[in-house]
């Protein structure tokens, strides 16, 4: 078969273009890296056919600098660029200058990005198809009005930004005195990851769980509705634990979901990837959030139910075929987790740890994915998210998946920097997790910087940290220049560590 493009571009890093790559050599198309100079000798560099240099460490200089990524386009004769997701994923005018440059943009069209990419657009898009919206603003917060405003929505509520998703330019605001710091962090923060520090408004619906739900389209007006993701499991609104089917919905409320997730990519001239997501509240009512037009981080979550390439279709439709039955009536089998490994510290409000990865193994066996942008001896660079890889399991129903993914945390060693890993050891082992029955505030109400600590744990974790202390090195998990660990962090690490009770020796 031909190619769909000789030579493609991706304007990312990490592990999320160490999988474009893949699709790309899968499709026969040469790729082209971009990196800073923070990321000269990271993986997805080495893994591409050419490489091209795009500036200094700081994104605004470089991942978010059109200008470089366009010239390296040109530099190496790409005819199509993605652009994975984050940076530049759903800028319309990147999507435009692309295009006009005579490339192909592996996404939405311009007007698309446009349209439903701005979170306050597409809040009015999805109110004008008749889909119910998360009460709140639909125009951008205005410093002199925020008060005000705040007052018409009530309290809780959130700030957020309008160019883009993940947590960043997200802030709760519980009290009047609170709104203008937060206002100003949301607005320093959305600028920095975004360039655009465009702030909105909605109220804070708790309990409450975080649906999403994946769409693809061709250019010939062909839609395919994957399926739905639950992405409840967050930390400072931005997700750690993806999974699908979500647990615990009916047949009718799924398909709600999905007919107003055609609804709203009705209003637009669709194509290419998009997640539509929304909060369900305790009643089961859903609310539309935003319109994500891009690729989905959990993207992989879907691809293990479904057995379809989502990144390979993605370059696909931006050639121009159409999608064909197998797609668009593709059926889910089976359940996929997604769990996300970051160079975080889930003992100290999952504060990012920057470093240096020592010991790398990743499990294996059937059923068991990992999608990695480091590898063993990678320092981590302190200018860009602390992702480390993605961790997914897929098996016949939820109770085989959870005890997979159980077994492949078990499996998982990674040194020199803290991580993530024993929030994940506890959550595996969770009652409401386990069960199924969990909402956006389970990590706030249930973890709070860790696991109750036994009075023997304790014990051993001040034992641990005096011997570290007098041979001169830290206790802080995995970090060799950290001040030493709190106690019962130390014994929160060594608990994951420990054998579960008639797991094999290794």
């Amino acid at each position: 078969m031909q190619p769909p493009f000789r030579r493609l571009l991706v304007a990312n890093r990490g592990e999320i273009a160490l999988r474009v790559m893949r699709a790309c050599g899968e499709l026969g198309i040469e790729t082209v890296a971009v990196y800073s100079d923070a990321d000269a000798g990271a993986l997805h560099v080495a893994a591409a056919d050419r490489a091209e240099r795009i500036g200094p460490p700081a994104a605004a200089e470089s991942y978010l600098s059109a200008d470089a990524i366009l010239a390296a386009a040109d530099r190496a004769g790409a005819e199509a660029i993605h652009p994975g997701y984050g940076f530049l994923s759903e800028n319309a005018d990147f999507a435009r200058a692309v295009v006009a440059a005579g490339l192909t943009f592996v996404g939405p069209p311009a007007a698309t990005l446009a349209a439903l990419g701005d979170k306050l657009a597409a809040r009015r898009s999805a109110a004008g198809a008749g889909v119910p919206i998360v009460p709140g603003l639909t125009v951008p917060l205005d410093d002199g009005e925020a008060a005000l405003d705040l007052a018409d929505v009530g309290f809780p509520a959130l700030l957020k930004a309008a160019a883009g998703g993940g947590g960043r330019g997200m802030r709760r605001v519980d009290r009047p005195e609170d709104v203008a710091p937060a206002l100003a962090a949301a607005r320093r923060e959305a600028g920095a990851a975004f360039g655009d520090a465009t702030i909105y408004l909605e109220r804070l619906l708790a309990p409450a769980r975080h649906v999403e739900v994946q769409l693809l389209g061709d250019r010939h007006g062909n839609l395919a509705v994957l399926g739905e993701r639950d992405c409840s499991v967050q930390r400072r609104h931005q997700k750690l634990v993806e999974e699908s089917p979500a647990p615990g919905l009916t047949a009718a409320q799924r398909d709600a979901l999905a007919d107003s997730a055609r609804r709203v990519a009705g209003t637009v001239q669709f194509d290419n990837a998009a997640t539509v997501e929304f909060l369900l509240d305790g009643g089961g009512n859903h609310y539309f959030l935003e319109m994500n037009t891009r690729l989905q981080v959990e993207h992989g979550v879907t691809e293990l139910v479904t057995g379809l390439d989502l990144v390979a279709w993605q370059i696909r439709v931006a050639a121009g075929e159409r999608l064909p039955e197998a797609v668009l009536h593709a059926e889910p089998r089976g359940h996929a987790i997604e769990v996300r490994l970051y160079a975080e510290d889930p003992h100290h409000d999952f504060r990012p740890v920057p470093g240096s990865v020592g010991a790398w193994r990743m499990p294996g066996g059937p059923g068991v994915r990992v999608d990695a942008g480091v590898g063993a001896d990678t320092m981590l660079p302190s200018e860009y998210d602390p992702l480390l890889a993605k961790l997914l399991v897929h098996d016949v129903d939820r109770p085989a998946a959870v005890a997979r993914l159980r077994r492949a945390l078990d499996e998982t060693l990674i040194g020199g920097v803290q991580t993530d890993l024993s929030f994940l050891h506890w959550l595996v082992d969770e009652p409401g997790f386990v069960a199924g029955a969990y909402d956006t505030d389970l990590v706030a109400d249930r973890w709070a910087d860790g696991p109750p600590v036994s009075a023997e744990d304790e014990a051993l974790a001040a034992l641990v940290a005096a011997e570290a202390r007098l041979a001169g090195i830290s206790s802080s998990p995995g970090r060799a220049d950290a001040p030493a660990a709190r106690p019962w962090a130390e014994a929160a690490r060594r608990a994951a560590l420990r054998e579960r009770p008639g797991a094999p020796r290794r």
